[in-house]
């Protein structure tokens, strides 16, 4: 008995698994066929305003966390709230860069940073994290609000599309993302991958 029900709750999480996989993808206005044919398209990052979990704003939220980690040992906020930052350049972006890449290569169109040469930039902007948490027994995935602009890099005010992507989850399937970092990064890969079948079904 203990064994058909082990079975069905992993099929269940497998299953649940496989549906929030296939992440919606909104074209809100524009056409991205501009792509088509091109090499190259520039990708850039906005993490300038966006809320986390129950806070209005990201400061909000390493404020109260910062100070609860640095009561509970001196500098451990601290350390936290460096790493929120680093895992951007160091997890988010590379996560986000990769699995689109693959996800277009035979359209031969690869995301690249700092390329102000590419006809076409996509500007990611973050606009909400729900962290989730891990704490053994119990856990939930992270999940993030993208909107993204794909703009002419020689006129970034000049929108070409926007795509929007909503409660993109993150989380490793077996239960060892305990770090936030891990869960969030999952969110940006997924994002990414998305992003990428997308265009592959809209260019020609």
């Amino acid at each position: 008995m203990k064994k058909l029900i082990y079975v069905a709750v992993i099929a269940i999480v497998a299953g649940g698994t496989s549906s929030l996989f296939a992440q919606r993808v909104d074209l809100r206005s524009g056409d991205v066929n501009v792509l088509s044919g091109q090499k190259t398209v520039n990708v850039e990052y906005d993490y300038s305003e966006f809320g986390v979990g129950k806070f209005a704003t990201e400061k909000e939220y390493l404020d109260k966390k910062t100070a609860e980690y640095n009561g509970k040992e001196a500098g451990k906020g601290d350390t936290w709230r460096k790493a929120w930052a680093d895992d951007r350049k160091n997890r988010y972006e590379p996560k986000f860069e990769e699995l689109f890449n693959k996800g277009m290569e035979d359209k031969g169109l690869t995301a690249v940073q700092a390329r102000p040469d590419a006809a076409y930039t996509f500007i990611v902007r973050t606009k909400f994290v729900e962290p989730g948490f891990n704490v053994g027994v119990m856990r939930k995935n992270a999940y993030v609000d993208y909107e993204i602009d794909l703009v002419e890099s020689a006129n970034k005010s000049s929108k070409v599309a926007e795509i929007t992507m909503r409660n993109v989850p993150g989380g490793q399937f077996g239960g060892f993302d305990f770090d936030t970092g891990v869960r969030i990064a999952e969110s940006y890969a997924k994002a990414g991958k998305s992003l990428a079948a997308f265009l592959d079904k809209k260019l020609k």
